[in-house]
């Protein structure tokens, strides 16, 4: 397989357009599996993902192939379907010149690519290996364990006949483990997950402690009606939230008053959204969980712009001390709106609540819910950005200060904007993995949230 940087230089020393832009992924992964106390599946893989986008013709029109060949003769033919899709299409809406080079070739261009291996998991798998042997020694006293740990590194070159050369390492891991119980003839099951680039953030032992620890609230269940609830939101919650809220967040849907932060004649920029001076932002040089610091993308939306690639990608305040601060543009819509340019963010945070811990959010609770896990989140209107979904894997009463016991799942309704306007606590930020996301977005920064009227519109029979 050729290194990807030479597969761009010889892409792009084809080139018969106007212009060329070329992307080459290169993921290496690795992957864990195990169920019923024992390790099933193990592997290391890796694949190759490189795209062409060709740029012809005045006004300019794109067009755009993606292939997975790793063979060299087959990257005359790649271009040319790139090229020949050019100059059929028609002209194209995002069309800007191309990002010319800033500060010459980056730095690691000629390296070769990033890679992962198998003991990446040692660690994980030891602590894994303690927790099986506890729980085959305790027979059904212990949770049976169920989970999957992943760790990739990708390797994105790009480069244009405008002379950019970019690349960025992004290494991602998460490990996820599903603790299930049967107590007092009743079955139990509890989620919990962690993400780290490098995975030695992960705490395995501290993982399947929080797991006993949910499935011991299991041995008192309590059914409870549809309601509303004071409800505690953990961070991992809270992430499975905002990420919906971060992806509506279209500046030219907003103009078009196609989503939620639509007003007459107008976006809602400078509203006031959050009762608390709570910041949603995105950085690509955020501690822990970085991204690429330039666009690369293969196909343009209402927020990105494949004659973008190779720009700065910069952090952005969304909401700022609970202002709608940004909405994504790419350059051609900042120009059209007259607004600033945007890129939409690859992590999330949410800042600007107190130091309080998630325990000391739940000893404050005179009575209520505590929600841990969300799934099959689904969009019911753009408009108002209303969410349903349903709760999985623990849903626990607290009473006076404390969690008393399991309760029944519930179909939820609820639109992260009405959250951020109606919490009324927000506890200390962490690094979590969101669990409904997580396949596609895993770098998370969220503080618990305390939602003193959490719309559980249904009773789900889910288990």
């Amino acid at each position: 397989m050729l290194p990807g940087q030479e597969l761009v230089e010889r892409a792009l020393a084809l080139a018969t357009v106007d212009a060329l832009t070329v992307l080459v992924t290169d993921t290496s992964e690795a992957s864990l599996r195990w169920a019923g106390n024992s390790m099933t599946t193990n592997g290391v893989s890796t694949r190759r993902s490189w795209t062409v986008i060709a740029v012809h013709g005045a006004p300019a029109a794109a067009g755009v192939v993606t292939a997975s060949t790793v063979d060299p003769d087959e990257i005359a033919a790649v271009v040319r379907s790139a090229e020949e899709a050019a100059r059929r299409t028609e002209p194209a809406t995002d069309a800007a010149p191309l990002i010319a080079p800033a500060g010459g070739v980056d730095q690691q261009w000629s390296a070769r690519a990033a890679a992962t291996d198998i003991g990446v998991f040692d660690r994980i798998a030891d602590g894994l290996a303690d927790g099986f042997a506890r729980s085959d020694a305790a027979g059904s006293a212990e949770p049976q364990l169920y989970g999957f740990a992943q760790h990739e590194v990708r390797t994105t070159w790009l480069g244009s006949t405008s002379g950019l050369r970019r690349r960025f390492d992004e290494p991602i891991g998460s490990v996820e483990i599903n603790g299930k119980r049967t107590v007092d003839g009743h079955p139990a099951s509890a989620w919990v997950g962690a993400g780290s680039p490098d995975l030695t953030g992960v705490n395995v032992p501290a993982m399947l402690a929080e797991l006993d620890t949910r499935l011991g609230w299991s041995r008192r269940t309590v059914e409870l009606p549809a309601g509303r609830y004071e409800t505690v939101l953990p961070p991992s919650t809270v992430a499975d939230l905002m990420i919906p809220l971060l992806w509506a967040m279209s500046g030219r849907g907003a103009h078009e008053g196609r989503n939620a932060f639509a007003r007459p004649g107008g976006t809602r920029v400078g509203e006031r959204l959050a009762a608390m001076p709570l910041t949603l932002s995105s950085d690509p040089a955020l501690g822990g969980l970085e991204y690429a610091p330039f666009v690369a993308v293969t196909s343009s939306t209402d927020d990105v712009s494949v004659f973008d690639n190779g720009m700065d990608a910069t952090a952005v305040d969304w909401i700022r001390d609970g202002t709608l601060g940004a909405l994504a543009y790419p350059r051609s819509g900042a120009t059209e709106f007259a607004a600033p340019v945007a890129v939409p963010g690859e992590n999330l945070a949410l800042t600007g609540g107190s130091c309080a811990s998630l325990h000391e959010m739940v000893a404050a609770t005179e009575r209520g819910l505590l929600l841990t896990t969300l799934w099959y989140i689904r969009e019911v209107d753009p408009a108002t950005l209303l969410l349903t979904g349903l709760t999985r894997d623990g849903v626990y009463l607290i009473e006076d200060g404390r969690v008393t016991a399991a309760v029944n799942n519930f179909r939820f309704n609820e639109s992260p904007l009405d959250l951020l306007r109606r919490a009324t606590e927000a506890g200390a930020t962490e690094r979590t993995l969101p669990r409904e996301w997580k396949d596609w977005f895993t770098r998370t920064a969220m503080p618990p949230l305390r939602i003193p009227d959490f719309h559980m519109s249904s009773v789900s029979r889910a288990q």
